[in-house]
């Protein structure tokens, strides 16, 4: 019998207003949203660490609110991503890691680097950025040493153990369908995120030793949920994925590199179709559905 990798499916983010009465119980108050939610999926994205510097004590309160067995992918600054475009990052990168993202410890799970729409794909840039990523937590609490000044105060720069930080990027243009971006991938073992939308492009070559999928709305971004046949063909695909496998008619970029060998991938799936209240549903649909291919 094949080894399978561990899968976790949730849902990104947890503060919508549209998800009061309906997801979360009437009544139940916002501070308390976080530890319901945690407890209806395995994996849950922070999103707010995209669009700010979050602190150390919020991040220790996320890690205590919730299960022992959670995991929190974060979701990267857009300041370095949009703004800085990948140039001269190094402290802002510094700035990231020392915000407190290190108090997660053992709930920490991948970062996700989203790019936006017009971002194109530059084989220099990105292999510069990939260089500078730390690829474990000793490594992100020595680069958090160097962030700015006037963060002083509000850091928090060492961890517990030396635990992997892998790293995932989310593209939204067509130049990245190139065989040299899957090659770069591979040589630095981030991985593609495989996006479901209607909107960007899809491909679901392999570059790490584990799979990130998004999947923002079958027919409507951010909004439409899954069918059930449309939740049955994503199981099945990450049953392969985390049995070290590829679906026969995967969606490659390079159909000739063949997918890096493996015993067994693990697999982080999450549901940011949020608007329509579909998210969580959705993702508890498709965990049942995995785990009845078992």
């Amino acid at each position: 019998m094949r080894r399978v990798g561990t899968v976790r499916i949730g849902i990104s983010g947890w503060t919508y207003g549209g998800w009061r009465g309906t997801f979360y119980p009437k009544g139940l108050p916002h501070v308390g949203e976080l530890a319901y939610a945690s407890r209806q999926v395995d994996t849950i994205e922070i999103n707010g660490t995209h669009y700010s510097l979050q602190r150390p004590d919020s991040f220790a309160r996320w890690h205590d609110e919730t299960p022992e067995d959670l995991v929190f992918a974060v979701k990267a600054p857009r300041f370095i991503t949009h703004m800085k475009r990948l140039r001269d990052i190094a402290t802002p990168l510094a700035n990231f890691f020392a915000s407190g993202i290190l108090r997660l410890e053992e709930k920490l799970g991948p970062v996700l680097w989203q790019f936006p729409p017009r971002f194109r794909f530059s084989a220099e840039r990105l292999d510069q950025f990939f260089t500078l990523l730390p690829r474990d937590t000793e490594a992100a609490a020595a680069l958090s040493e160097h962030h700015d000044g006037w963060l002083a105060g509000r850091v928090w720069t060492r961890t517990g153990h030396r635990r992997e930080v892998r790293h995932a990027i989310e593209i939204r243009h067509q130049s990245f369908l190139d065989p040299a971006f899957v090659a770069l991938l591979r040589r630095h073992q981030v991985a593609l995120v495989f996006a479901d939308s209607v909107e960007w492009p899809y491909a679901e070559d392999i570059g790490a030793d584990f799979v990130y999928l998004r999947l923002h709305g079958s027919e409507e971004l951010y909004a439409s949920g899954y069918s059930d046949e449309a939740l049955d063909h994503w199981a099945a695909r990450i049953k392969l994925w985390a049995q070290g496998l590829e679906p026969n008619d995967a969606q490659l970029i390079d159909r000739n590199a063949g997918p890096p060998r493996a015993e067994a991938r693990d697999v982080f799936v999450y549901f940011d179709n949020d608007a329509k209240v579909r998210a969580p549903v959705d993702a508890r649909s498709l965990r049942t559905k995995v785990d009845n291919l078992d």
